[in-house]
């Protein structure tokens, strides 16, 4: 499981919808130190670091503006991501966070400001443009849910998949009942917002199952649930290799010594999403996507993980057929 290109030899680009990042500002301790870190944050930021790093070309679609907006515009672009952005009059949030004692510490944080109608037009014009260019798309939500309406995210994925583009969707709430109205091709969610928004009576596989069936007939074509602890993720797929529509398989992931599980699902979508694009095969995605969220256990950053370590880690990540 090592390398997978499309039948071009180079895997497709993905456009990640971000509508408005964020501006994190992290304070460590090195050698008894204070050490300060200021990042680009926020899901869609952190799902295009693990896109990129696994060798898939990224564009990130995102509205900036106000100072947190202006710095975000020097952070965003990497190596294999290459930002589209829509200035705003609005302002990206930001955060502070202190990391010393190996917690999570708030110190502050400063929501961003929501978008009027003509910049969500705007954002709106410009993702329909770059999803359609590309043809895959996966749509992140913002760190705050005031800045931007959730039927925006049916408007997209409705617009986007009516033209042939396939769209992966990584959302809860409001929003995951939107992007399930515009009938998306990939659908990831955690079990504890199927819980949170009433989809799931317990967090019994049967029960997170028939959430996923509902999911299914409600419009998603691929449904992979996330579970916390050592618990196998669920994926619900139409399968080749297995019992053919309608598919359940747990998704078994190594074992490995937790450094700090946020943002564990976010990696597993975006590997998932960029295996897609480089050819692989549904049950293979869901392999890459698993290691990917294993990796990010592991470390300390956000999205981060080698592509060296997610293959090796991929190889040992169980498919098992759900009964």
């Amino acid at each position: 499981m090592t390398d997978s290109r499309t039948h071009n030899g180079k895997p497709d680009t993905v456009v990640i919808f971000a509508p408005l990042p964020v501006l994190t500002v992290t304070v460590e301790s090195r050698s008894g130190e204070d050490d300060i870190h200021v990042h680009a944050g926020g899901q869609g930021v952190w799902q295009s670091r693990m896109v990129s790093s696994l060798g898939v070309p990224t564009v990130l679609c995102a509205a900036l503006g106000g100072e947190t907006g202006s710095v975000l515009g020097h952070l965003l672009p990497t190596t294999d991501v290459t930002v589209r952005s829509v200035l705003v009059s609005s302002r990206n949030g930001a955060y502070v966070h202190d990391r010393r004692t190996g917690d999570r510490d708030i110190i502050a944080e400063s929501p961003g400001s929501a978008l009027d109608r003509h910049e969500l037009d705007s954002l709106y014009e410009l993702t329909l443009t770059e999803g359609l260019t590309h043809g895959r798309v996966l749509l992140s939500g913002p760190q705050d849910d005031r800045v931007i309406p959730a039927d925006l995210y049916r408007r997209l994925t409705s617009d986007l998949g009516a033209n042939g583009c396939k769209v992966a969707a990584d959302l809860a709430g409001k929003r995951l009942e939107a992007v399930l109205a515009g009938q998306p091709d990939l659908v990831k969610v955690s079990h504890e917002e199927l819980l949170d928004d009433g989809r799931a009576k317990s967090d019994d596989p049967e029960d997170l199952v028939d959430a996923m069936r509902t999911m299914r007939d409600e419009g998603a074509n691929t449904i992979v649930v996330s579970r916390s602890g050592a618990a196998p993720a669920l994926a619900l797929f139409d399968d080749d290799e297995g019992e053919g529509e309608g598919s359940i398989v747990e998704i078994v992931m190594p074992k490995l010594e937790p450094a700090d599980p946020t943002g564990a699902g976010d990696s597993m979508t975006a590997g998932m999403v960029a295996a897609l694009a480089s050819g692989r095969t549904l049950r293979e995605s869901l392999q890459i996507g698993a290691a990917c969220g294993a990796l990010n256990v592991v470390r300390h950053g956000l999205g981060t993980g080698g592509a060296k370590a997610v293959a090796t880690l991929a190889e040992r990540v169980e498919l098992r057929q759900w009964s």
